[in-house]
């Protein structure tokens, strides 16, 4: 029986409740593969599940996204193979490890073109912003979003694919540098919320109308002033708890701010089944590949300093995606 290193926690806590174990490795069983992990990505969910606020049974493994090659199949398994490049966005976590016997369902091929530090950068991020795009509300060329963290992995992402298909998409972002990186992949406007009320500049921007959909994945700081930013009837899309929680609100609120909308989406209801998972990422393998979505790594850890990695990451000092190698 093989064995991998894996990164697990016993208790939540700051990033030095992770430790590196040696666990065994089986064969796969019935609708399961086993991978020989590449890369892994760093994600701000990873935090939240080891900080508790998102509450595993513990011990646990972390880690939401890798790419690698397939070195078994199980039974009933009919879309890979061994040999297969391949990644995947997927619960529950465990991919910060060198080898994973996991479920197929959400394991896609990764095309050629695709290295794999790419693949295991782009999943979770990438199939957000399919979704946010293409499945949590109708968006048209000529529709105007204001997208909070717009220089992170998922946001420069969605610039991009804002850029793609004509939509407005003003950034939010904490430094000049950050702001210039978002405009750079695309963002029509930024905003620096460290100098600038992002409310009041919206307004400005948009001539005082407001944004037809807001896209937020920081939560508590910047839920009331999202709902500012919108037109009568707009969507705010309430995706990520980067500040904390969302407290609970009255629902009048939102009638009285315009009839708004709101909805609270994950990635993990779109890719639960294995069609539409697959679909996604055939989409969204064919943006990278045309070159109108181009990944951005901006660090890479060895998997030995993943406590520095979560770290860097906690204190908003990384830019786009971040991947741990094996």
């Amino acid at each position: 029986m093989s064995t991998t290193r894996t990164v697990i926690f016993d208790a939540p806590g700051g990033p030095e409740v992770m430790k590196i174990v040696e666990r065994p490795v089986g064969d796969p069983g019935p609708g399961e593969v086993r991978i020989r992990h590449h890369a892994c990505g760093l994600n701000y969910i990873d935090i939240y599940q080891r900080a508790g606020v998102y509450p595993l049974a513990l011990p646990h493994a972390l880690g939401m996204e890798g790419a690698g090659v397939v070195e078994a199949v199980g039974a009933e398994v009919t879309h890979l193979a061994p040999g297969d490049r391949v990644a995947y966005a997927a619960a529950p976590p465990g991919a910060y490890c060198d080898l994973r016997v996991m479920n197929a369902t959400q394991v896609c091929r990764l095309p050629e073109s695709i290295d794999f530090r790419t693949g295991a950068a782009m999943m979770l991020q990438g199939l957000t912003v399919e979704y946010l795009f293409n499945r949590t509300v109708p968006l048209k060329a000529g529709d105007t979003v204001l997208f909070h963290a717009a220089a992170g992995g998922v946001g420069l992402i969605a610039c991009q694919w804002a850029r793609a298909l004509g939509i407005r998409l003003i950034g939010t972002a904490g430094s000049d540098e950050k702001c210039a990186l978002a405009r750079e992949y695309g963002a029509s406007e930024v905003i620096n919320y460290e100098k600038e009320d992002f409310v009041t500049r919206v307004r400005e921007m948009t001539d005082g109308r407001g944004v037809d959909v807001v896209m937020d994945s920081i939560g508590k700081a910047t839920f009331e002033g999202s709902l500012d930013c919108l037109r009568p009837v707009g969507m705010m899309i309430s995706y990520g708890n980067a500040s904390g929680k969302v407290p609970p609100f009255d629902l009048g609120i939102l009638g009285a701010k315009g009839c708004l909308q709101l909805t609270r989406p994950t990635i993990f209801m779109h890719i639960a089944q294995r069609e539409k998972c697959q679909s996604m990422a055939s989409h969204l393998f064919d943006m990278v590949e045309s070159g109108k979505i181009k990944i951005h790594i901006g660090q890479t850890f060895a998997l030995e300093n993943v406590v520095q990695a979560h770290r860097a990451m906690e204190a908003r000092s990384t830019t786009g995606s971040s991947v741990l190698t094996l």
